[in-house]
């Protein structure tokens, strides 16, 4: 039978798969998670890795390391697609690592690919083999699980995120195919510049997958010149990266987004719409733009507009769901409105102030009034007033003693918070 984790050594496997590394030692990137002794890394290497969902952007090693967990442990491995599979293929994997189990003691390993698209009843499927260790579940997705999973799921596993390889990442991967004889162009006579190589790193974005795909493209599609060799220059680079039409290196994107925050808490709606634009057209993911107008809704409006949050979770949203280009419109619409509103940082100075005092006052008791199971009171005194007895609000201690007289949140005078610092002013008397 074929070996399921062995498709990398056939003849026409596509680069990506041909140059998929093998071993822990072999892998690119994520040293946030993998390097000499980590967690991960021992947990894997002992085979005592527990249940892990792996999330994180496209082409950034989540299947590999599933692989080369396949490889480095000696339990038996299954894998199943979400989008494919069903509640009868996991009953199936289930049955056969329950007596694999019994009658063998070897471990099952179920590697699940997309597996935020498991539904519900197939999630509850494998619920009780996780729990009494049939299986050990190894999820990847590029879907936050704590958001797109059953949270039943997610509370029996570790959670790990993969992030963006960064250009010095991929750009080393595309060193090692372009050097490798065995599986990656090796025995070919390739000229390409440094500049060729790191604007196809540029490029992908921090996908690795996708910058091999280029580099196969760009090798496979040059004819050689008279001397035998394929040159890959700046020119055969650009006509085979897949992008937008607009083309921004690393520095000039982080400087567009800058440019980009700043304008939305500047109020200036023409410039913020300017450089969003530049970067949806360079490629860039719009829910990253989105993420930013929901953490300027707080940062910068706050109290002041407290609609701005709505619309940019419902941009957010729109992102997630519609994707390109039909998100474009409600983007839109949510940078124009965050521009326009009121603006007020009061929420985010306030939790600043209340965090500093949560670290400085770690000992500060709850009011006895306020406690859960208060202790007796004398004549009684210090009893806890429900505020609608007294119309809705009714002056009482609510912060520990040490505390008291603390003031976080200060409304200031822009849009709603100006009624909001007059009610505020009202108590105070």
């Amino acid at each position: 039978m074929e070996d399921l984790f062995n498709t990398e050594n056939k003849v026409f496997a596509p680069l990506a798969d041909r140059m998929r590394p093998q071993t822990l030692e072999e892998f690119i990137g994520q040293e946030h998670l993998i390097y000499k002794d980590s967690f991960l890394v021992r947990a894997i290497r002992s085979g005592m890795l527990g249940s892990v969902i792996f999330y994180g952007p496209p082409g950034t090693g989540k299947t590999t390391l599933s692989k080369i967990i396949a490889n480095t442990t000696s339990g038996i491995f299954r894998r199943l697609n979400a989008v494919s599979s069903g509640v009868a293929d996991a009953k199936k994997i289930i049955d056969e690592a329950k007596q694999n189990q019994q009658l063998y003691n070897r471990k099952t390993y179920l590697l699940l690919d997309e597996c935020h698209r498991w539904s519900k009843a197939q999630s509850d499927s494998v619920l009780e083999a996780i729990e009494m260790g049939y299986i050990t579940l190894i999820g990847s997705t590029t879907e936050n699980p704590f958001i797109s999973m059953t949270s039943a799921i997610v509370s029996r596993c570790r959670v790990f995120e993969f992030k963006s390889l960064s250009p010095r990442n991929v750009k080393d991967g595309l060193v090692k195919a372009l050097n490798d004889k065995e599986k990656g162009f090796g025995n070919y006579e390739i000229d390409i510049s440094d500049e060729a190589l790191e604007y196809i790193a540029a490029e992908s974005v921090g996908d690795l997958r996708g910058a091999y795909n280029t580099l196969e493209l760009a090798v496979n599609s040059t004819p050689a010149n008279a001397d035998g060799i394929i040159v890959v220059d700046m020119e055969v680079a650009r006509n085979c990266v897949q992008k937008g039409i607009i083309s921004l290196s690393e520095n000039e994107s982080y400087d567009m987004l800058s440019a980009f925050c700043k304008s939305l808490r500047g109020s200036d709606t023409d410039a913020a719409l300017f450089y969003a634009e530049k970067l949806l057209l360079s490629g860039y993911d719009p829910r990253i733009l989105a993420r930013r107008l929901v953490a300027h809704a707080s940062e910068d409006i706050g109290m002041a507009d407290s609609n701005a949050l709505l619309i940019a979770i419902s941009a957010l949203t729109s992102c997630e769901k519609l994707g390109m280009p039909e998100c474009n419109l409600t983007l839109s619409h949510a940078i124009v409105y965050i521009c326009e509103a009121e603006k007020s940082n009061s929420v985010y100075l306030a939790m600043h102030a209340a965090s500093d005092d949560a670290v400085k006052y770690k000992n500060a008791k709850v009011p006895n009034h306020l406690k859960n199971h208060p202790s007796g009171y004398k004549d009684g005194t210090g009893k806890y007033l429900y505020p609608h007895d007294f119309g809705g609000y009714v002056k009482q201690q609510y912060l520990p003693t040490e505390l008291k007289d603390r003031v976080y949140y200060k409304p200031k005078t822009n849009g709603r918070e100006a009624v909001l610092k007059r009610k505020k002013f009202d108590k105070v008397k």
